[in-house]
């Protein structure tokens, strides 16, 4: 469903890409698959080899990059980002990549996540003289690195992974190296691809695929890369620990055509939906998925079910973004914008409509009394995830209890919100069923904590309704 609709919204992507002469152009092409991540910001930055050149803005890739600015971004070395932007973390100064220069060398940082302790990091580093220019967590990052003073970058990153905890995964860019890395439990995804000699990172492969390159393997769980002009090297910063990987990556955020954990998204939630047709069988006519991320969950109970799948709901692709302010009416009229349904598939019909999940409700109820306007004699609602009653903390825009229908609601009290004649979610276990390939292996595993309200890291007093994130 429409992250800008919906109310739930990944945090954003990350592309590096190192030895190819036409660096700045890859990344673009590159961010350009990464834009479902995040909407409201982009830049890129490149080296020459001498020098690190810059350019970001606000809103789409399109919005921001032009052909004129390739002829500036020189190098075969770069590093890009796209950025949604969350409550307080919005403006120009946080669109990243964010780049720090000194009189020795010069960074550029992109980041994906949430810090759990920032606002603790940001607190000490304030006492210690730091000024901080921005809202987010990158920031922390940058001044926690320069901090170890002049020692080689790779031992300073070293040493500032150890005091950040959360979910990051990062690139760092200088004049003539390139660092990724991820948290110690593997929280946001990242992959490692070759497009020739040169070696590209991506939140997702579909980046990979737009551009030609071939799949690699996952960045491992606290793997920190360097690449130099000395070759690529890979260093273990923490001790290994059981990945958790966001289960939500899964469900929602990524690309149908990507693959996580060297498993399909879309092969994933069409398992998911065919478990949810085990778990929650009804009689109907016809099933429909609200588009697009729950069709493939959809297809998979249509399969479970022998019921017939059917486009009931259309979304309109011509439709540009309204910069709607998230108030329950005007979420509602977003979602009369974005969605119709087809009177003639769902008139007179019993229909199961799939989606990945319930955040609010708002927009489920508006779907709900859209295909009833249309003629359908019952709508049972099918959720392919189980229900989100906790806040994320890891970097999506869930930060209170109480703005989760789920958590304030049983589920029969939210089928009656919502106007659904039945109400089913996915347990738990067929969720993790569903996604993880291999459970004795410590490369796998998912993070369920947004619905079983297990963290996998500590949360620390100050995150409990963060101000900024990215």
């Amino acid at each position: 469903m429409l992250a800008e609709i919906k109310g739930l919204n990944e945090e954003c992507g990350v592309f590096a890409i190192w030895g190819h002469e036409k660096a700045a152009e890859m990344t673009y092409y590159g961010l350009h698959a990464l834009q479902h991540r995040g909407q409201e910001g982009a830049g890129i930055v490149t080296s020459d080899g001498e020098k690190l050149n810059v350019h970001k803005g606000v809103g789409l890739i399109n919005d921001v990059f032009s052909e004129g600015e390739f002829s500036r971004l020189k190098g075969n070395a770069a590093i890009g980002h796209v950025r949604y932007a969350t409550q307080g973390g919005g403006g120009f100064e946080n669109v990243q990549p964010l780049v720090f220069r000194s009189q020795t060398t010069s960074m550029a940082l992109a980041h994906n996540g949430n810090l759990v302790n920032a606002h603790a990091l940001k607190s000490q580093l304030e006492a210690q003289g730091s000024i901080l220019q921005t809202t987010s967590d990158t920031e922390v990052i940058a001044h926690l690195i320069k901090r170890s003073g002049n020692v080689p970058l790779e031992d300073a990153i070293t040493s500032a992974l150890g005091m950040i905890k959360g979910a990051y995964a990062f690139t760092i860019l200088t004049e003539n190296q390139l660092f990724v890395g991820l948290d110690p439990r593997g929280l946001r995804p990242l992959s490692i691809g070759r497009l020739g000699e040169a070696y590209v990172f991506a939140s997702e492969t579909c980046a990979f695929d737009l551009i030609g390159a071939t799949y690699e393997r996952e960045v491992m769980p606290g793997e920190l890369i360097i690449i130099d002009e000395q070759g690529f090297r890979s260093t273990q910063f923490t001790s290994p620990m059981q990945r958790t990987l966001c289960s939500m990556e899964y469900v929602y955020f990524s690309r149908p055509d990507s693959d996580l954990n060297n498993q399909n998204v879309h092969a994933s939630r069409k398992i998911m939906g065919k478990q949810l047709a085990v778990e929650a069988p009804v009689e109907a006519d016809v099933v429909t998925g609200v588009p697009d991320s729950s069709i493939s969950a959809a297809i998979g109970f249509s399969e479970a079910t022998g019921i017939p799948y059917e486009l009931g709901l259309i979304k309109n692709r011509y439709v540009g973004r309204t910069f709607i302010q998230p108030s329950q009416e005007l979420r509602e009229q977003g979602v009369k914008m974005k969605l119709s349904a087809v009177r003639g598939i769902v008139e007179g019909k019993r229909v199961v409509m799939v989606d990945d999940s319930i955040v609010r409700g708002t927009t489920s109820r508006r779907i709900v009394g859209l295909l009833k306007e249309a003629g359908a004699l019952e709508v049972h609602v099918r959720i392919a995830s189980p229900p989100i009653e906790n806040p994320c903390y890891y970097g999506i825009d869930t930060s209170t209890k109480g703005e989760l229908i789920a958590s304030n609601n049983t589920v029969e009290e939210i089928r009656e919100i919502i106007g659904a004649d039945s109400l089913a979610f996915l347990s738990t276990e067929g969720l993790e069923a569903s996604i993880v390939a291999d459970r004795d292996q410590q490369t796998y595993g998912i993070c369920q904590a947004c619905f079983t309200g297990n963290y996998p890291t500590e949360i620390y007093p100050d995150t409990i309704i963060p101000a900024y994130k990215d």
